[in-house]
């Protein structure tokens, strides 16, 4: 079990550097990662064995013996990733460098059921599978374009743990429902359900490299959330219920929101009088959250926010600028997402790639017994 986690570990620790550098070599390797040039040689054997990486010509420098060059094969290994939203299912294809190649969107019927949402989910992943020619996994001995799983990212709250559904804000069908379970038996494949702003902030992560490490993906699309990633990794909580953003009480005493309080973020925001007063509702919270986790990086997402992103972008830069202690000291970045309406969907696919080629998580449960 030791040795496999090593191993695991060692492949996940080259991979990363193969995904966010052009070329890599043992060497180059060894200094990042701490691990010992015998250690490396044998991951790279077994990379180019699996086919995810591929040798790209021999490094000849003026001293020294000459290097061998590796390069990612990112066609290698495939994630499709989905984002439910109340409105519509949006379903993306990445790569193993997290590059999306294709995209679609599909409506869904007002407060839909699991059933509904399987019915559209199903042919969906598997017309998006026959026009790239992916292959299921069925051994080890698969070779071609292979396909991982599947990710979707979905309102909470939920476990992640085990891809339930605990009760989804606004639908009504949604009670306990084992989201994962379902659409694994429905599709043959692995399923990995998160909520859709952790998958969010999962995305940014991937593109943004090791310096992403205190930061919050801000999605306001038919509701508000805000995905976690403290510490260069996703915060989920002790009941991976993190990122109930939008349910924070800005006004005590506010109209009543869905979850049964008054004043909550989301609610305030969705009755201000136009655009500008929602931009600025959203800009308090924002300030509120820095002020809470001290973070770095803002990044902003959401069909309807970047409806009138230019709109949020400013309303965010100045509340940062003026209602935060300390703004001339803290240094915030504020940016809208660079994936537009496909953050989430991408996000969920790239967790996915995760699971088989990122930093092994401990095998030890987080949830709490019920008492």
């Amino acid at each position: 079990m030791q040795l496999s986690f090593l191993r695991d570990y060692h492949e996940s620790l080259v991979l990363a550097l193969a995904r966010t550098m052009p070329t890599i070599e043992r060497g180059t390797v060894a200094d990042l990662t701490g691990l010992t040039p015998q250690a490396v040689s044998n991951v790279l054997a077994r990379m180019v064995e699996e086919g995810v990486i591929a040798a790209a010509g021999v490094r000849r420098p003026r001293l020294g013996k000459p290097a061998a060059v590796y390069r990612l094969v990112p066609d290698r290994r495939w994630a499709i990733g989905a984002h439910v939203t109340r409105r519509e299912l949006r379903l993306v294809l990445a790569d193993l460098a997290g590059v999306v190649h294709a995209s679609t969107t599909t409506p869904l019927p007002a407060d839909f059921t699991p059933g509904q949402l399987l019915h559209l989910l199903v042919p969906g992943v598997g017309g998006m599978i026959d026009e790239h020619r992916l292959e299921r996994i069925k051994a080890e001995t698969v070779v071609g374009r292979e396909l991982i799983g599947l990710g979707i990212g979905m309102m909470g709250p939920l476990e992640q743990a085990d891809g339930r559904i605990r009760d989804a804000h606004r639908l009504h069908h949604w009670h306990d429902v084992p989201l994962a379970a379902l659409a694994a038996s429905e599709l043959g494949l692995p399923v990995v359900v998160d909520k859709d702003v952790t998958a969010g902030v999962t995305a940014e992560a991937w593109l943004r490299g090791a310096g992403f490490r205190d930061a919050a993906l801000i999605l306001v699309e038919a509701g508000v959330g805000a995905g976690l990633w403290l510490n260069g990794a996703a915060h989920r909580g002790a009941h991976t219920n993190a990122s109930e953003f939008g349910h924070t009480v800005i006004q005590l005493g506010g109209p009543l929101c869905v979850c049964g309080r008054h004043g909550c973020l989301e609610v305030v925001h969705e009755q201000a009088a136009d655009p500008a007063s929602a931009a600025e509702v959203l800009a308090t919270g924002v300030v509120n959250l820095i002020q809470t986790l001290d973070l770095g990086r803002i990044i902003l997402a959401g069909a309807d926010l970047l409806c009138h992103g230019d709109l949020y972008l400013r309303a965010v830069e100045r509340a940062v600028s003026t209602q935060l202690p300390g703004a001339d000291w803290l240094d915030v970045d504020v940016t809208l997402t660079t994936l537009g309406t496909d953050v989430i969907a991408a996000g969920a696919a790239m967790q996915v790639l995760n699971l088989r080629h990122g930093v092994p998580a401990p095998t030890t449960s987080r949830r709490h017994p019920r008492t």
